[in-house]
């Protein structure tokens, strides 16, 4: 006879078995601070892991979330690609497969990537147009019927990448920035050329927009504003990857100046759409930004951290005349840092940047991710500050690098407050966690990253999470309940 003593025997024996936690330290794939074998592991800042997701990607450079937590990835020469990811339990993320985005391949995008709203058009852009379709991130795919030239007549050498940015608060523009043709671009002292500029352009217009004559300028005199984004009050930020090589008076400057540059340019309500608004110049090609006052000699006002000079000087044009009459950065970073994006974390308002790093600098610089802490909508920092970043994770080598090191590029940011990050020359996806993330958060009200999106990347993300609880696979599970239902029904119970 079958007794429930027998039965809670059974149990214990099968939650002694089954029911042992799980540690993703014990599983390979699920390593914390650990990276890839062909590079020393990156360090990472106390309260804060990181998970290597994969090393499967080409040249990965922009990277977005869709509102069904499908992540799309730009930079591959073949075009815009899916990667498919699951959680398997305690926040660890496991990659599965990556799969081309119909549609996408043939045109050249290169690096820009950005959603609409609504999350049902997607943006790209190869070196000359910038493109859309109707998307659909339930299957994902797209309407390749559907495609559209947004915006066209960028095609130059030099700096090719077009970044695209939509506000989360205006579902009608599309924000595309242009940089300069090479390290000095003389065209970019001539509005009409459209070099060296950030522009709004509505989505509403049917036909397609010339880059140089139409659109609403946000900004100019900006050399190459790779990284942008729009904090939650709708504050549009951009950084700077500032000149090589320069020298000034016959004095090589170019270890330490010029900085690069976080940039404010508005807000859409009161820039784009405010009639009359007069975009401000940010000095380029002039005018440069001071990061070490020891190597600016000769100088026509007190020049410190943060303030601008003059490259050349005449009697027209002088230090002063940059200070006076060009828009100086928020915040200035060291020489070469090379920042390539900027966006702001939903559940603390920081602004985090991404330094690709230095290649021309005798002592490499940059090769890491960093955080601009916020308070509203203004860095703590003061402008002349040369201490205003926070590093969050980093090479510990940099001697070692541009070829044996992480370089991170792009941002995401999912609904627990992780922090996804792309580095292009190793094809790598990582993930942050921050100690305070959990997988209960939501995005804060004016979330810059899509509230549905990071809402349905939760759901999703939790329901895979429950096949697999404490360690327990489902088919674990559905073999020792099948093994009990057997042992009831093959036995008579004995009440007492």
């Amino acid at each position: 006879m079958f007794t429930i003593k027998s039965l809670l025997w059974v149990l214990i024996g099968f939650n002694q078995a089954f029911a042992v936690s799980w540690d993703p330290d014990m599983d390979p794939i699920c390593k914390t601070n650990q990276g890839s074998l062909i590079y020393p592991s990156p360090s990472i800042a106390d309260g804060y892991t990181y998970q290597l997701l994969t090393n499967q990607l080409n040249r990965p450079r922009d990277i977005i979330f869709d509102t069904n937590g499908n992540l799309l990835v730009s930079g591959d020469p073949d075009g815009i690609f899916v990667v498919r990811t699951r959680e398997v339990g305690r926040g660890c993320i496991v990659y599965d497969e990556k799969t081309l985005l119909g549609g996408t391949s043939g045109l050249k995008l290169n690096h820009g990537l950005a959603l609409s709203k609504d999350g049902g058009t997607l943006f790209a852009s190869s070196p000359d147009i910038a493109y859309s379709w109707k998307y659909d991130p339930r299957i994902p795919s797209i309407d390749s019927s559907s495609r559209r030239k947004i915006v066209t007549g960028m095609n130059s050498e030099g700096h090719i990448t077009r970044t695209l940015l939509t506000s989360k608060l205006y579902s009608d523009i599309l924000l595309v920035s242009r940089g300069s043709d090479g390290n000095l671009d003389m065209d970019a002292k001539h509005l009409p050329k459209g070099k060296c500029m950030i522009k709004a352009f509505s989505l509403s217009k049917t036909e397609e927009q010339d880059f140089s004559t139409q659109g609403s300028l946000l900004g100019w005199g900006l050399r190459n504003s790779v990284g942008m984004g729009e904090d939650s009050r709708g504050g549009l930020w951009a950084v700077e990857n500032s000149a090589d090589d320069l020298q000034r008076e016959g004095i090589d400057i170019h270890q330490n100046n010029p900085a690069e540059e976080l940039n404010f340019l508005g807000n859409l309500k009161e820039t784009a759409f405010k009639e009359g608004y007069v975009a401000p110049n940010y000095g380029y090609p002039y005018c440069f930004t001071t990061w070490d006052p020891r190597d600016i000699k000769n100088p026509t006002y007190d020049i410190g951290v943060g303030d601008q000079f003059a490259l050349v000087m005449n009697d027209s044009f002088t230090d002063s005349t940059c200070r006076d009459k060009f828009q100086p950065p928020r915040l200035s970073f060291q020489a070469h840092m090379a920042p390539l994006d900027v966006k702001f974390h939903p559940h603390t308002g920081n602004a985090w940047i991404s330094f690709h790093g230095s290649w021309n600098r005798n002592v490499p610089i940059g090769y890491v991710i960093s955080v601009v802490e916020f308070q509203g909508s203004e860095p703590k920092a003061p402008r002349n500050s040369d201490n205003s970043i926070k590093n969050i994770m980093w090479n510990g080598d940099t001697a070692a690098c541009p070829g044996k090191c992480f370089r991170p590029v792009g941002f995401a940011f999912d609904t627990a407050g992780r922090i996804w990050v792309t580095s292009d020359s190793t094809g790598e996806i990582y993930i942050i966690t921050p100690s305070h993330s959990s997988l209960s958060e939501s995005p804060s009200r004016n979330d810059t990253s899509g509230s549905d999106t990071y809402s349905n990347f939760s759901r999703r993300h939790s329901a895979a999470a429950t096949l697999v609880h404490g360690g327990v696979s489902l088919t674990r599970i559905t073999v020792g309940v099948a093994v009990i239902c057997v042992l009831l029904l093959g036995g008579r119970i004995a009440l007492f």
